[in-house]
C-alpha cells in the first residue's frame, strides 16, 4: 500500500515557509494534514525532529527539496496547538504524534468491545493491542502509551476501569 502524496508535495515553494500570513496558514494546514496522514499510514507514533528532515514526508528527493529543521519545528508546533503532538523533552527534539486522539481510539475500542458482546469482560492491555481477536482492527498494534490514554478516556466516561493484574495492567469494560 503506497502513500498518496498531495499535489503540494511536488510544488517546490511548499518546502519554504511562505511570508504572507494567509498563504502560510494554508501551507501549515496542508503540512499538518500531510504529516498526520503519513504517520497514520505508516503507524508512526513518535518522531525525532532531526530524523524527520530525512524522512520522505519532509524530504522530496524527486524535486530535491526538503523542509528546514526550523520549518519542521513550526509545523510540529502547529500540530501541538491542535492537540496532535506532545513534546517528549524540553529541547523539543522528540515528540509523540497523535494522528488520532486518545478519545477517538477509546471510542473505536469500545465499539469493538460492544460489537463483539464483550462488555463486562476483562482484557490485558496486550490482548487488546496485540491479541488474535483484534488483528483486523485499526487499534491493533497501538503503542502502550496511547492505549493507556485511550482507556483512561473511557474510564473518565465510565465505560471502563483500568485494573492492576499480576503481569501488568488490564481493563474491564462496562
Amino acid at each position: 500500500m503506497s502513500f498518496e502524496w498531495p499535489w503540494q508535495y511536488n510544488f517546490p515553494p511548499f518546502f519554504t515557509l511562505q511570508p504572507n500570513v494567509d498563504t502560510r496558514q494554508k501551507q501549515l494546514a496542508a503540512w499538518c494534514s500531510l504529516v498526520l496522514s503519513y504517520c497514520r499510514q505508516c503507524k508512526l507514533y513518535t518522531l525525532d525532529v532531526l530524523e524527520a528532515q530525512e524522512s520522505p514526508v519532509f524530504n522530496n528527493k524527486k524535486i530535491e527539496r526538503k523542509l528546514s529543521v526550523e520549518a519542521i519545528q513550526v509545523v510540529f508546533e502547529e500540530l501541538r496547538k491542535k492537540g496532535n503532538l506532545e513534546w517528549l523533552d524540553k529541547n523539543k527534539s522528540r515528540c509523540l504524534i497523535m494522528w488520532r486522539r486518545p478519545e477517538e481510539w477509546g471510542k473505536l475500542i469500545y465499539q469493538w468491545v460492544s460489537k463483539n458482546g464483550m462488555v463486562n469482560s476483562v482484557f490485558t492491555l496486550y490482548e487488546l493491542s496485540n491479541g488474535d481477536d483484534t488483528e483486523n482492527e485499526e487499534f491493533h498494534g497501538l503503542e502502550d502509551w496511547m492505549l493507556l490514554r485511550s482507556l483512561q478516556a473511557l474510564q473518565t466516561d465510565g465505560k471502563a476501569e483500568i485494573i492492576s493484574m499480576d503481569d501488568g495492567k488490564g481493563v474491564k469494560f462496562f
